[in-house]
């Protein structure tokens, strides 16, 4: 591994700032954490500022040695500014890509309580009732605030159910640098196809070219099917959105030549 270079550098002290500093700021997460775009929470910069969020150490450290690892060796060659739009590029991208899933998700829920004719208003008021409580979504705190709604569209045991999933999945937030680092993957296979990657979970070196289509299509497998080796709360589908805005601008810059002096310092 070559040394940090210092757009990296900074990028890992801006991340390890923001951790630190989501300990002392109240509702840290609510303002910074990506949401869902057609939730109360979300704000315009989030797209932005949950890729400098983490939700606990190992997800940092693992991201930043990441970063360390694979962005160095790109930033050497592309220097900082190509690097940094390349970067944001994919975070934001896999923003999007989870985004949208978000909005697949809640509205093939929602198609399953449209015979009970929810007006808009309420409908919204229905999927933004705070029902974390400060550890878990409770569909107790779901009824108890809206007693009255759900008693005027007769909801059943069945719709209410389907109402909690749709109303959890509106409220979830998405943290880390992941998706920037999966660009960050692709574009180093790209460059450094039979660069060998040793892997502390795997006793034998693997090429960059084996490796990292091999763990896009981990992520998009778990994605599809909810089963996943590297547990629960991970966004396979932001990874995989990553590294497709990785593959795109990797494949366009290849294809085109693109020019180098545009990103000169």
């Amino acid at each position: 591994m070559m040394n940090m270079t210092d757009t990296v550098k900074q990028l890992v002290i801006l991340n390890v700032l923001f951790f630190i500093g989501s300990y002392f700021v109240p509702n840290a997460t609510d303002i910074l954490a990506l949401h869902y775009f057609e939730s109360d929470l979300f704000q315009f910069w989030q797209p932005v500022t949950h890729i400098f969020m983490h939700g606990n150490l190992m997800h940092i450290f693992f991201n930043m040695f990441a970063l360390v690892s694979f962005g160095s060796a790109l930033e050497h060659f592309w220097g900082s500014k190509k690097f940094l739009f390349f970067y944001f590029s994919c975070g934001i991208g896999a923003a999007l890509i989870q985004s949208g899933v978000y909005y697949y998700e809640i509205h093939e829920i929602l198609n399953n309580i449209t015979d009970l004719g929810i007006s808009k208003a309420d409908l919204h008021q229905l999927l933004n009732t705070n029902i974390s409580d400060g550890q878990y979504y409770n569909s107790k705190l779901l009824l108890d605030q809206n007693e009255a709604l759900i008693a005027k569209y007769n909801f059943n045991n069945d719709s209410f159910q389907y109402l909690f999933e749709a109303t959890r999945k509106n409220q979830l937030s998405m943290v880390g640098a992941s998706g920037a680092i999966y660009g960050l993957l692709v574009a180093f296979a790209f460059m450094f196809p039979n660069a060998e990657l040793g892997l502390m979970f795997i006793p034998v070196p693997i090429k960059a070219k084996f490796f990292v289509p091999a763990i896009v299509l981990l992520d998009l497998f778990s994605g599809v099917t909810g089963y996943s080796i590297f547990g629960g709360g991970v966004a396979h589908f932001a990874h995989v959105g990553g590294a497709i805005f990785g593959f795109i601008m990797m494949w366009y810059w290849k294809k085109t030549q693109f020019d180098k002096n545009r990103w000169d310092q």
